[in-house]
This record gives structure tokens, sequence and C-alpha cells, in this order.
């Protein structure tokens, strides 16, 4: 991965320990489409693999979990859906983000993926995430009973 990085962009994304820096990553990618088709090309596929083992590694154990769950921010725009048994969307207000998130440009960001809505109506189980962790843990309980059910 930081040999890709370095071939396309140079030193401009790594820190001074050498690492990548992921703010800068953005930078660069947010601002230019292509370079973010590039960089998405470089990643998808590596984490759609890496998913597969660590699911292949759960099914292997000899007391394997009856669930296991993946947080794909980008599920729905790379047509990941249909690698799970069940989808569950958990959106938030866009004033309830802003004041979660410490990103830069998270909005502008955020208005190339499918709308909440479009989540929402594609996902097998949705939760509006304004409230409390109390009131997220109950719609959590409520899934997990559901699927195993």
């Amino acid at each position: 991965m930081k040999v890709a990085l370095r071939s396309r962009w140079g030193d401009v994304v790594f820190g001074g320990d050498g690492e990548i820096d992921r703010r800068a990553v953005g930078e660069v990618v947010f601002a230019d489409a292509a370079e973010l088709e590039w960089l998405e090309g470089l990643l998808h596929p590596r984490v759609v693999e890496e998913q597969r083992r660590w699911r292949e590694e759960l099914e292997a154990r000899s007391d394997p979990p009856w669930v296991a769950v993946v947080e794909v921010p980008l599920l729905y725009e790379t047509g990941g859906e249909a690698r799970f048994d069940a989808v569950v969307a958990i959106t938030a207000p866009e004033d309830v983000r802003a004041a979660r998130t410490a990103v830069s440009g998270a909005a502008e960001r955020g208005r190339r993926l499918l709308s909440d809505e479009e989540k929402v109506r594609r996902a097998d189980f949705a939760y509006v995430n304004d409230g409390s962790l109390a009131e997220l843990d109950a719609f959590v309980s409520d899934v997990l009973a559901k699927l195993a059910a």
C-alpha cells in the first residue's frame, strides 16, 4: 500500500514518521475525483479480501460466533450488500453528524454517497442514531434477537 501511494503521490501523503497521513490522503483524493477513483480501486478489493479472510477464520473456529458484524461505509455505493446476510443502516441527521466528527469537509464528502433515505429503503434494519447510547443499544439488541429467531 505504501509503495503504491508513494509512487502515485510522493511524500506529500506521509508523515514525518514515514506512516500514511490519512488527512493528507483525504486532501488529495477529495479534491480530485480521478484520484479518489484510483484510491478506491486500490483499497476496495483489499478490504473485501480481508473481510472474506476474517469470515473464514471465524467459521473455522471450533465454536464460531453465530453473528459477525462488519462496518462498511460505502456498502451500497460499491455493490457490497450481496456479501452479507443482512444489512443494518445507522443514520444520523446532518447536525448530529457534524457535532460527532472532526473531519474537515465531511459534509462535502458525504454528498457523493447514497442518501440516507435510499440506504434505509434498501436495508433490512434501520435506525436514526440521534438519541442516547441506551437507545442505540436497545435497537441493536432487538436486531440481534430478530436475527437469532
